[in-house]
C-alpha cells in the first residue's frame, strides 16, 4: 500500500531525490540568466504552446501554427475550440508537464516513456512550426534525447533519469516564474490571463487570474515532490 502519510520519512532514496532536486534548483537559479539555460527555457515555452494546441484540438478547434521566439515568448495560432479552456492551458499545462516529468524520472522505464513521448511531441510540432527557431529547437532536443538515450544503453553513463528530472524541475520553476513575471509583476496586457479575464464571466482581472494560476503551478510543483516521496517510500 502507498505510504500516503509518509511515515518514517525520509529514507535513503527519498533523501537523494530531494537532494538532487535541491541541487538542480540551485544550479538553475545560478545559471538563470546565462545562455546555458536558454534551450531549456525554450523547451518550457514549447510545452506551454503545445498545451495551448492540445487544448484547442481537444475542444474541436484547429491549430494553424506554433511559434517559439528567442525572447522566450511564443504564439499558438488557433481557430475554433473553447477559448476559455485554451487560454489557461499554456501556463497550467507546462506546470503539469513539469510535474509529470519529475515523477517519470523516478523509474528508468517511465523515464524512457517520458523521453519517447517528448521526442514524439517534438517531431509532431516540427511539422506545424511556423518559424525556424522552433524547428531548430525541436531538432536539437530530439538529438539531445537520442544522445542521452544512447549513452544510457551503451555506456556506464546512466543519465537519462537525471536529464528527465532536470527538464521537469526546470519546467516547473520556469512556469512559476513566467506566471509571476508576465501576469503579476508586470501585468502584460496581451497576456493569456488578461484575455481570459475578458472572456470569463467571473469578476476577476488578469492579475487575479495570474495569482490563481501561480498557486496552481506551485501546487503542481509541491505535488510532484510529495508524490515522488510516496513512490520512493
Amino acid at each position: 500500500m502507498p505510504n500516503w502519510e509518509l511515515k518514517n520519512c525520509c529514507g535513503h532514496e527519498q533523501k537523494i531525490f530531494l537532494a538532487i532536486i535541491g541541487v538542480f534548483t540551485v544550479v538553475i537559479f545560478a545559471l538563470w540568466r546565462t545562455v546555458l539555460l536558454t534551450p531549456f527555457k525554450l523547451i518550457t515555452v514549447f510545452l506551454h504552446e503545445t498545451s495551448h494546441a492540445l487544448a484547442c484540438k481537444l475542444t474541436c478547434g484547429e491549430v494553424e501554427g506554433i511559434q517559439v521566439h528567442a525572447n522566450e515568448g511564443g504564439v499558438t495560432q488557433t481557430r475554433g475550440g473553447i477559448y476559455w479552456v485554451i487560454l489557461p492551458a499554456g501556463y497550467l499545462g507546462s506546470s503539469f508537464w513539469g510535474m509529470a516529468l519529475i515523477l517519470a524520472s523516478r523509474n528508468l522505464l517511465t523515464a524512457k516513456i517520458a523521453a519517447g513521448c517528448l521526442a514524439a511531441a517534438l517531431i509532431v510540432v516540427l511539422f506545424v512550426a511556423k518559424n525556424w527557431l522552433l524547428r531548430g529547437l525541436c531538432i536539437g532536443f530530439i538529438i539531445f534525447l537520442a544522445i542521452v538515450w544512447l549513452l544510457q544503453e551503451t555506456t556506464s553513463v546512466r543519465i537519462l533519469r537525471y536529464a528527465i528530472l532536470f527538464i521537469g524541475v526546470m519546467n516547473s520553476l520556469f512556469s512559476v516564474y513566467d506566471i509571476y513575471d508576465d501576469l503579476i509583476s508586470r501585468r502584460v496586457h496581451s497576456s493569456d490571463a488578461e484575455k481570459f479575464a475578458e472572456v470569463c464571466p467571473c469578476p476577476c482581472n488578469g492579475v487575479a487570474w495570474g495569482v490563481i494560476w501561480g498557486l496552481i503551478s506551485l501546487f503542481f510543483l509541491c505535488a510532484s515532490m510529495y508524490l515522488g516521496l510516496v513512490i520512493l517510500s
